[in-house]
Parts: structure tokens; C-alpha cells; sequence
């Protein structure tokens, strides 16, 4: 995957921000998770659907097809650095609207909800 995309500055969207949107108006986001399924079995956050990485050749070829490319994509993993990484990839796959959640759940659990487990 990391040679699929280009280096365009991605936006980042905070914990906090991350927070307020799912309050205010979370069926018009698309939430996608790239952690491993053993990641999010031990923390996760309602609505995110799990792409793991590891697992590029499963998913990546239905990605136009299962989510709207002009849909604000909000993108997680652990700390920030793969869904980064997504968020290019997802970019040049047509996605228009994507933005990494900076500090990924760690951040969340320890600035938004201490009841989301951290590893």
C-alpha cells in the first residue's frame, strides 16, 4: 500500500473534533478503522467499520464501491501513523474528503473517554 500513494498534505481532525461530530451529526461520516482485529477487539468506537491493513488485498478492491468517495472519511488506528497512511491511499483512489484523527483511540481514550480501554 505504501507505494499506492502520493504525498499530498492530509488534514487532521483532533479527538475533541472527533467527539463533537459524532454528537452532532455521525450519519454523515464515514467512520473507517484500519487496526487489526485483534486491536479492536480490545478498544473500538461505535460506528467504525474495520478495514485492517494487513488485510489491503480483502478489502481494497470494493473500496469505491462499499463507501462514497465525496463522503467526509474519517480515518483511525492507534496513534495516528497508519491511518495517515490510509488517508493518502484513500486519496488517490478519488476519496475527496478524508482526514486522519490525530493521536488515533489512544488520544480518544485518554482526552475524550477513559472508559475505551488503552493498549
Amino acid at each position: 500500500m505504501s507505494d499506492q500513494f502520493s504525498l499530498n498534505p492530509i488534514p487532521n481532525i483532533t479527538v475533541e473534533q472527533l467527539a463533537e461530530r459524532l454528537n452532532a451529526s455521525p450519519d454523515d461520516l464515514q467512520l473507517l478503522d484500519v487496526r487489526e482485529p485483534e486491536e479492536v477487539a480490545i478498544a473500538c468506537i461505535e460506528g467504525f467499520t474495520n478495514l485492517p491493513l494487513s488485510q489491503y488485498d480483502q478489502w481494497s478492491t470494493q473500496i469505491a464501491t462499499k463507501f462514497d468517495p465525496h463522503t467526509e472519511t474519517l480515518v483511525l488506528c492507534h496513534h495516528g501513523i497508519r491511518s495517515a497512511h490510509m488517508c493518502q491511499w484513500l486519496s488517490t483512489q478519488g476519496f475527496t474528503n478524508v482526514k486522519n484523527i490525530s493521536g488515533g483511540i489512544d488520544a480518544f481514550s485518554q482526552i475524550v473517554d477513559p472508559s475505551v480501554p488503552r493498549y
